[in-house]
């Protein structure tokens, strides 16, 4: 980790200590680098152990950085990892198969240990199965470990058997905020990760720098950490010591001007830079944020601005050190020291917010006016289809004619022995929640006080809502509790139903059983304050999701439809009927500030972390000894030792050709990995039901797609299973369905893909622009390779999906500019045979290949595909079938 030459090193006195640093000041045009580069060449300086190699990798990051272009290949050697649990249980479950493996072929399998720190927070895994009512929290935490015993028990065992690793148990809040909160450090010395010294050699200090496997990563961005996400599959070689390699960033400026409005909120902030970056085009690049409006922004709003960052597919968003991240860093506990740490370091190193500073080069500039945001929602499926809340009727009215909905329709609905009429938009769940605007103590205090209000005016949210409160920390839940908020809440059915993603990810559990009926006939709706409403992500009854800063959502509770003006209409009366205009409800600035003056303070943040790796009797209760390796239960259906090492080789040998391959499925664009990762519920008709009863799990205890990402034998069975899914060679079947064309019948996707390895025969999928958008899904890219997909053909790729399909031993491959499977005519009843490629090199020979598609009659389409293989050790990975090979190989030697 650390640098064997100290040629480029120097010495930074703190507080009476003395630091060995890697200055970037004494690199040649360094001083005019955009701070996220001047991070990256710092990271090359001091990781790179051939001082020779360093200085080129140097060279590249600084030519590209000053001319504004994407640049050559560099290495990125992260400081630390952050795994969430969903995520997390699969690459421990690597880890583990890869000791065994280390082991066959002649290795030490304690070799397989991660080499820097790893935190992974339990947050995935709560389910809103209670929520509106006293005790919500405790039966929610009961019902989670009666179903992730198995899960927690390896966890467990990980924790105790890997070293450098930390677990937070279930109940504690998302990785995101916990990580600003706690685990960030902004600067890190090899102190803080237990490196021996020397006698006489001094500390060194370094960028903190992190990979997590959530694509929200990019959170700590506002605080100056410089992280984003990636697969699973990459921060596993990640932490098991292998630098990430990544082109030179082109990197798009953002000049901050004004301050926000009375009443506007950094959610609506981060839902504007979603529009306009995503209109922009800024996909795989990095994004930094400076300009005068720098200062009229707190740390956390920051925060939940560059927790957005994925849904306009950068990389990051990244804010420079200032007085609100020290600001910040003491308010949460750091200690004085570290802080002023923190400051000196980033000031050596020209990442302090100077405006006097010479400005940075930047690949483009956009102007972005804090004052000209306005109170916002998004909707009803992407989150960069902003709407203005004064349009939000006016849009929501458009939809659904788009859709062909009418609103006149209604459906009479039962409900607690009153009868309600229904239409489309009605709110079936209306959530706060999300480390998007949890970690903002304003936007939290803001819901809190309109809940409050609206309480004191004797409204309450329409019977059909499901109301549900899951803060991001215990600190956040002590907030509000302490400016006496919690009662208002909980009086509009708002309980404390977990510490956890919940609705954001999926996890919002059943609506209301007369809602799930009326779904048939009318499109329910629902809000929440998270980063993401793809079609069919919070719940499979819902099918227009709204994206809102948290008072905005309690707002919408209490009107009980989409189909409402906030700005005008009445959302209720007052016992002596008078009427209630959000208006009325809704806090000032000054109120707000008030509330931070008085209660957000170190107490609080100290108070509410305390105790963070304990966890609940239940958790105490569970784990087994620390091993080597570790003892596969057979009988488990949530734990199973994955396949991807059986039978492999010391040396690796070239992939086979893809020759006469089937199309499994032919899609559209903006296909996410929602789409095709297995998420969500199991439904009962699935191939992953049938495998679960099969082994004696009743349907009540499925539990979902994210609890079982730990068996891959459930996985695959539920990839391309969403049910919004549309495979065009499924005529017209929603879900995993497809085409076989060895039958000629439709079947479950599964079942097919079965049926071709069975006669030899690879696969390979169609798709059409940004596919594989959304969350880092390892499982995006493990469910393919699982099922035969050889090949993926489309139009442009997600950043964080394409190098997830490399890892998978999946060669992308992307259509010839203005072409897709529609403009060559290809209707996925071809059979496919791609040009062999050549990796001996890394980069790919040819870069460009000639493809043939043959039909049924023998007619061919010959057309080309550019290879997205697009450094030298994506290659090689790929070469070797994959990262995992590739790293377990270079550890064995």
């Amino acid at each position: 980790m650390m640098q064997k030459s100290n040629r480029f090193a120097d010495t930074l006195e703190v507080g009476g200590t003395t630091y060995t640093y890697y200055p970037v000041a004494g690199v040649p045009g360094s001083k005019t680098l955009p701070y996220a580069l001047t991070v990256l060449l710092e990271n090359v300086l001091r990781n790179v152990a051939d001082p020779e190699a360093a200085e080129e990798l140097a060279e590249r990051i600084v030519a590209a950085g000053n001319a504004g272009e994407v640049g050559s290949e560099v290495e990125f050697s992260p400081a630390r990892v952050l795994f969430q649990d969903f995520t997390g249980v699969p690459v421990f479950v690597d880890f583990a198969v890869m000791r065994e493996a280390c082991a066959q072929l002649g290795g030490d399998p304690t070799k397989i240990n991660p080499q820097i720190p790893c935190d992974l927070v339990i947050d995935h895994s709560v389910i809103a199965d209670v929520a509106g009512c006293a005790g919500a929290l405790e039966q929610n935490m009961e019902l989670e470990f009666a179903r992730n015993k198995e899960r927690y028990d390896f966890l467990k065992w990980s924790q105790q058997s890997f070293d450098n690793v930390r677990i937070v148990p279930p109940g504690a809040g998302i990785c995101h905020q916990l990580n600003i909160e706690q685990f960030a450090h902004v600067v890190m010395t090899s102190d803080d990760v237990g490196v021996a010294h020397a006698d006489g050699e001094r500390p060194v200090a370094y960028f903190d720098t992190l990979v997590g496997t959530d694509s929200h990563t990019p959170t700590a961005n506002g605080i100056g950490v410089l992280g984003w996400g990636v697969g699973g599959i990459e921060a596993e070689a990640a932490a098991l010591g292998q630098p990430i390699t990544t082109l030179v960033p082109k990197v798009v400026g953002v000049r901050l001007t004004g301050e926000l409005g009375e009443g506007v909120t950094a959610m609506d902030v981060a839902l504007t830079f979603a529009q306009m970056l995503r209109a922009k085009g800024v996909v795989g690049c990095f994004v930094e944020c400076f300009g005068p409006g720098l200062a009229h922004l707190s740390a956390t709003q920051r925060t939940c601005i560059s927790n957005m960052t994925p849904e306009y597919g950068s990389t990051c968003t990244l804010f420079p050190v200032d007085d609100q991240t020290l600001a910040y860093l003491r308010l949460t506990g750091r200690a004085d020291e570290q802080v002023a740490l923190v400051e000196a370091y980033a000031k050596a190193q020209g990442f302090w917010n100077d405006p006097d500073a010479p400005a940075r080069t930047y690949a483009e500039v956009v102007e972005f006016d804090l004052g000209a945001v306005e109170r916002s929602i998004a909707g009803p499926s992407r989150p960069h289809d902003r709407i203005p809340l004064a349009e939000a009727q006016e849009r929501f009215r458009a939809v659904c004619d788009e859709r062909g909905l009418d609103l006149g329709r209604h459906v009479a609905v039962d409900l607690d022995g009153a009868t309600c009429e229904l239409t489309h938009g009605a709110l079936a769940i209306a959530a706060v929640t999300s480390c998007t605007t949890a970690t903002d103590p304003s936007m939290m205090l803001a819901a809190g006080l309109v809940a409050k209000k609206a309480a004191e005016a004797g409204l309450k949210p329409r019977p059909w809502v499901k109301c549900v409160l899951a803060p991001g920390s215990k600190a956040t839940e002590l907030l509000l509790e302490r400016a006496g908020l919690l009662e208002g809440l909980r009086a509009l059915g708002f309980y404390t139903c977990g510490f956890g993603c919940m609705s954001c990810i999926g996890n919002s559990g059943p609506i209301r059983a007369e809602l799930h009926e009326a779904s048939e006939d009318i499109e329910l709706a629902s809000v929440l304050s998270g980063n993401r409403n793809f079609e069919g992500r919070i719940s499979p009854d819902v099918s227009q999701n709204y994206l809102a800063a948290p008072a905005t959502v309690i707002a919408y509770a209490l009107a009980g439809t989409m189909d409402v003006d906030l700005e005008h209409d009445v959302l209720g009366t007052r016992p002596d009927g008078t009427p209630v205009h959000l208006a009325d409800i809704w806090p000032s600035d000054e109120e707000i500030a008030a509330l931070v003056e008085s209660h957000v303070d170190r107490d609080l943040y100290e108070e509410g972390t305390r105790g963070l790796y304990d966890g609940d009797a239940a958790w105490a209760s569970l784990g087994s000894e620390p091993s080597d390796t570790f003892t596969w239960d057979d009988t488990s259906t949530y734990v199973r030792r994955a396949p991807y090492f059986d039978g492999m080789r010391r040396e690796p040998s070239a992939p086979d050709p893809i020759v006469g391959a089937r199309a499994l499925a032919l899609l559209g664009d903006f296909i996410t990995t929602d789409h095709i990762s297995p998420a969500g519920s199991i439904a009962p008709d699935s191939p992953a039901a049938r495998y679960l009863e099969e082994r004696g799990v009743a349907p009540a205890d499925f539990n979902t797609y994210g609890a079982r990402r730990g068996n891959h034998e459930v996985m695959m069975r539920g990839t391309f299973a969403n049910v919004k899914l549309q495979n065009k060679l499924a005529e017209g079947k929603k879900g995993g369905w497809t085409r076989d064309f060895a039958t000629g019948e439709v079947a479950p996707l599964f079942d097919a893909a079965m049926g071709y390895e069975t006669a030899g025969e690879p696969l390979v999928v169609l798709a059409g622009k940004m596919y594989g958008s959304g969350s880092s899904r390892d499982w995006a890219a493990k469910g393919p390779a699982l099922l035969g997909i050889r090949a993926a053909f489309a139009e442009s790729f997600e950043r964080i999906h394409r190098s997830n399909l490399i890892g998978m031993g999946i060669l992308p491959l992307q259509f010839q500019e203005g072409e897709n499977a529609e403009s060559l005519g290809l209707d996925g009843s071809e059979r496919f045979t791609v040009e062999p490629v050549d990796f001996s090199q890394g980069l790919p020979e040819p870069r460009v290949v000639d493809v043939t598609a043959e039909r049924a009659d023998g007619e061919t389409v010959a057309f080309q595909a550019a290879v997205r293989v697009d450094t030298p050790t994506e290659g090689r990975y790929y070469e070797h079938g994959g990262i995992l090979p590739y790293v377990l190989r270079q550890l064995i030697d």
